[in-house]
């Protein structure tokens, strides 16, 4: 089988910025800490604000949506909506807070890009890691949250870090695209905050697509489209459903097929801009 000019630079570049990855693990620890310690430096509370955030936009949506708006009363699966609602928002948070952060890296650190030597294809992973510490605390919270509420860990739960290492790889693959482009498209930015302000209200995250389903199908396999689906739901699945992965090959083989593609545009599109950007900032 012959494959294209075009395909084979993909391969490369998508192979060469793992092995950077890889290669520079503890380069991207200590950037990791220095960037989450820089991020609230001055503060009088410090990185509490890192928690303080998402708790608030939890206990607003649980709000709006079982005493403003009365949606969730009766509970999903026989848990409390509430319990529902933590397990879709959680990863959620995560891909946000990389795609946010993440986009900005290489104009918020202008002076490693500028930087010969140094390999600016580890910064976008960089604010991966650095998400992904506030992640894991709500994780934590979570289970601990439903364990109070009677429902305790099950062996399902061993299927969360498979989920969040596609959450990794997902936003990993979108990272690359915007803040390669962002850099000569300053724009960029209000446009992922504008997607990200949609993106979370077409992803079931505090309503359920069953309903729509039986009514309007069409919408419902669109929706499902979302890569996003398959990791919200993923998690549901391990707290709530009691799903494994496995289970459903079909939502997995696209989410997969669909991530890995982003990620060889993504590699490709970094490394045919990288030459630019020091010239460009």
């Amino acid at each position: 089988m012959i494959i294209s000019a075009d395909k084979k630079e993909k391969k490369i570049a998508a192979i060469t910025m793992i092995q950077d990855i890889f290669a520079n693990m503890g380069l991207i620890r200590e950037l990791a800490k220095n960037d989450f310690k820089k991020k609230f430096a001055g503060s009088y509370f410090g990185i509490l604000w890192a928690f303080v955030s998402p708790i608030v936009t939890i206990c607003v949506y649980w709000f709006v949506f079982t005493v403003g708006m009365r949606g969730g009363g009766s509970g999903v699966n026989g848990y409390p909506y509430v319990l529902w609602m933590i397990a879709g928002l959680i990863p959620w948070f995560l891909f946000s807070e990389i795609l946010t952060g993440g986009t900005n890296v290489l104009i918020e650190y202008t002076y490693l890009v500028k930087k010969i030597v140094f390999n600016i294809s580890i910064l976008p992973v960089m604010k991966i890691v650095t998400a992904t510490v506030i992640h894991l605390f709500f994780v934590v919270l979570m289970v601990v949250i439903f364990a109070f509420t009677g429902h305790f860990p099950t062996v399902y739960m061993l299927q969360l870090p498979y989920y969040l290492i596609a959450t990794w790889i997902l936003s990993a693959a979108l990272v690359l695209i915007t803040s390669a482009i962002v850099v000569f498209f300053k724009d960029l930015t209000q446009v992922v905050t504008i997607f990200l302000q949609v993106f979370i209200w077409i992803t079931p995250i505090m309503w359920q697509d069953t309903q729509m389903l039986a009514t309007h199908p069409a919408a419902a396999f669109i929706i499902r489209l979302n890569p996003m689906y398959y990791i919200v739901y993923g998690y549901r699945d391990a707290m709530i459903n009691h799903i494994w992965f496995w289970e459903k090959p079909g939502m997995t083989l696209y989410f997969w097929a669909v991530t890995v593609l982003l990620f060889l545009v993504g590699s490709s599109v970094f490394k045919r801009l990288k030459p630019h950007f020091a010239d460009v900032i």
